[in-house]
């Protein structure tokens, strides 16, 4: 294996620990600040899907950072984790739903030490994690793709 692919799953391992460290950073922050009779069980529960997603995206981060040739073959767990992602990103989107904090890409209402500037914080961050994940999942896909294309020509399956 090259070492600038093992570089690059290293440097995207690191990227998506930073990721799910900032959600679950902030996500955390808001569920300790408002308790369980402010919160709708709806409410609740999407945010601690979101802790949840962030928590096994720190785990799995933290396991695969190592470099082996085994972190490429694990590429179906990234695109799940990507998946996981993208739900959190619409459930984080879908809560500021009747908030005056403008649509989901309107960075506009960001101020300093403003609650609608760390929620959004929260979805770009989410969003950006699903990102990494997705392309991890395809930096593991090519390098299996390479690893049996390579495999083949040593084997005699194909003709060189």
């Amino acid at each position: 294996m090259p070492v600038i692919s093992r570089l690059f799953s290293v440097l995207l391992r690191l990227a998506e620990l930073a990721c799910a460290a900032v959600v679950a950073g902030i996500v955390g922050y808001y569920l300790h600040r408002w308790s369980d009779d402010h919160l709708s069980a709806w409410a609740q529960g999407r945010w601690i899907y979101t802790e949840v997603i962030a928590g096994l995206s720190l785990l799995l981060g933290l396991l695969w950072l190592i470099p082996t040739a085994h972190t490429f073959f694990i590429w179906p767990i990234d695109i799940i984790i990507s998946l996981c992602w993208f739900a959190a990103f619409g459930l984080l989107v879908d809560a500021l739903d009747g908030v005056d904090c403008g649509t989901a890409f309107s960075w506009g209402y960001i101020g300093h030490n403003d609650w609608c500037g760390r929620w959004k914080a929260a979805e770009a961050f989410s969003f950006l994690s699903a990102i990494i994940w997705l392309v991890s999942g395809i930096l593991g896909i090519y390098f299996v793709w390479r690893v049996d294309r390579r495999r083949n020509y040593v084997y005699g399956r194909y003709s060189v």
